[in-house]
């Protein structure tokens, strides 16, 4: 089988249903602590690849009566965002991309974007756009994931399969699946200043978190975009993937289970 294919810019999760499951319990508390502390009213604030919205609606609240936009490359996310946030007053969802944004310079007081820079095929590309549109002294706050030091217990081999084919997609794909340890190296490059690293993680330990992050990596790895794009690679079979979603279900039974997500952060100045 390839160890790899010619990179291409492809969002690697796709919009399943169990990759908006997944997005949608990401919560400004649970997924961008580390920057609340430097938020208050008034604050005009871009969230750049937003998803369906959940953490948009957060900082809004936070920053109200300042507004938020959420943007985001599809149109069908951009739409249940604003669905499910109908009634929430200077809060707004578009369509647009992160490498040419249809914003005026130095429109917004905050730039946001959590787990997007590990699917671009620029990141550094994508920060210098995202300085533009921040206003000089305002700050630009960025979260990745790093799969290469995500950790479980018990030892399931099929689990470690499960890392070794979606790092290997990923990167097929044009994305960098450990971006947080990247994100100091791309903020400087981008030109930022005043670059503030810190790390936190999430953890999945409880049956019912184990349960909910099993089930939505179950469907993933069988039924959604990242399952399609392995085929495509000829990384597995379906027989394989069907018996690492087998995995992930047996995994969130294990009492003693634990899972935890290693995330990289950063704030920084525009310059």
């Amino acid at each position: 089988m390839p160890d790899d294919a010619t990179p291409a810019p492809r969002y690697t999760h796709g919009h399943h249903a169990s990759v908006l499951r997944s997005h949608r319990w990401r919560t400004a508390e649970n997924s961008a602590g580390y920057l609340l502390p430097h938020l208050r009213p008034g604050l005009e604030v871009l969230d750049v690849g937003c998803g369906p919205g959940t953490i948009t609606a957060g900082l809004s609240a936070l920053v109200a009566p300042g507004s938020v936009l959420g943007l985001d490359r599809s149109e069908q996310v951009v739409r249940a965002a604003r669905e499910s946030t109908v009634g929430i007053p200077d809060l707004a969802f578009v369509p647009g991309d992160v490498y040419a944004m249809e914003f005026a310079d130095h429109a917004f007081d905050v730039v946001h974007a959590h787990q997007v820079l590990q699917h671009l095929d620029d990141p550094v590309a994508a920060l210098v756009e995202m300085r533009r549109v921040c206003r000089p002294g305002g700050l630009i706050a960025l979260r990745d994931g790093d799969y290469a030091t995500m950790g479980w217990y018990p030892d399931y081999p099929e689990l470690a399969q499960w890392l070794d084919l979606y790092r290997r997609t990923a990167r097929a794909n044009g994305g960098e699946p450990d971006a947080a340890r990247h994100l100091v190296a791309w903020a400087r490059a981008a030109g930022c200043i005043g670059i503030e690293p810190s790390a936190s993680a999430w953890c999945f330990a409880t049956p019912e978190d184990r349960r909910w992050w099993a089930e939505t990596w179950a469907e993933r790895f069988t039924a959604s975009a990242v399952a399609t794009r392995i085929l495509e690679l000829g990384l597995a079979d379906q027989a394989t993937l069907e018996a690492i979603g087998a995995a992930w279900l047996r995994w969130a039974d294990e009492p003693d289970g634990w899972f935890s997500v290693l995330h990289g952060e950063v704030l920084c100045r525009p310059g």
